[in-house]
């Protein structure tokens, strides 16, 4: 058996508040699916299919441009702050 780190890569990330539909709508820029569910959850549509974002969720911007969302607490375990 062999051990692997995951390589460093800085990504860009936008949590959602509820309240920050437009931001998240700018940050994603048409590049996927857009749109709430029940005006509390967000749908992004990824390429493993539609995904829901809850309230707290990173709405995450991978390494191919795509979209995905990610629960805080894996958030906070995978990334750091960097800057802005």
């Amino acid at each position: 058996m062999a051990k692997y780190r995951k390589k460093p890569v800085v990504i860009e990330a936008i949590r959602w508040t509820g309240d920050n539909y437009g931001e998240i709508e700018r940050f994603i820029d048409g590049a996927t699916m857009l749109r709430t569910l029940h005006n509390v959850n967000l749908i992004i549509g990824t390429f493993e299919g539609d995904h829901i974002a809850s309230k707290g969720d990173f709405i995450i911007k991978g390494v191919h441009g795509e979209f995905y969302p990610c629960k805080p607490d894996i958030f906070e375990k995978t990334y750091e702050y960097v800057e802005g």
